[in-house]
């Protein structure tokens, strides 16, 4: 197998739940919670996570922010905030870039374990099949020259979101 791909796992399951470094809120840009993976995850982090966010003065879309984890098992949120869908090229970019500067924030903290909800694809909008193509992407090509994170998991919320990803790893295997 490929030494990069060993270092991506696929599961189903709640994010809030994961003793990772980091996990990845797919965040609003007020960054004070919101339905979704958002929601779970401030209410699974309890009120010192809103705290802190509320000091970081929101995040514009593809960019990223990192807090403590509180409450959760995560030592840290690190905090991003996907494009709603709307079929431009400019979603594709604005997605690659939640995924680039997460993964960058956590490699800049020293993390060694990151966990990924499918970003963008709840209310957002965001196809599932082309989201995880990107998602996938851009993780390999930031492992193929960072050896700091031995481990990205994609932990989906549904059996189908998770079918998707697993056939396009196949894919690339």
């Amino acid at each position: 197998m490929n030494p990069i791909l060993s270092r991506i796992k696929l599961m189903k399951g709640d994010i809030t739940q994961l003793d990772v470094d980091a996990i990845v809120n797919a965040a609003n840009k007020t960054l004070l919670g919101g339905g979704g993976v958002d929601g779970a995850i401030h209410r699974a982090a309890g009120p010192g996570l809103l705290q802190e966010c509320r000091a970081l003065n929101g995040c514009n879309t593809g960019e990223a922010k990192i807090t403590k984890g509180y409450n959760l098992k995560a030592r840290h949120v690190i905090h991003t905030v996907g494009p709603v869908y709307s079929g431009r090229p400019e979603d594709r970019r604005l997605l690659t870039l939640c995924y680039a500067n997460s993964l960058r924030l956590a490699a800049e903290n020293n993390l060694i374990s990151i966990a990924f909800p499918a970003i963008s694809c709840g209310v957002y909008g965001y196809p599932i099949k082309e989201a995880c193509r990107i998602a996938i992407d851009t993780v390999i090509d930031f492992l193929k020259s960072n050896d700091s994170l031995q481990q990205v998991i994609f932990i989906l919320f549904s059996s189908s979101d998770l079918k998707a990803y697993q056939a396009y790893l196949q894919s690339l295997a």
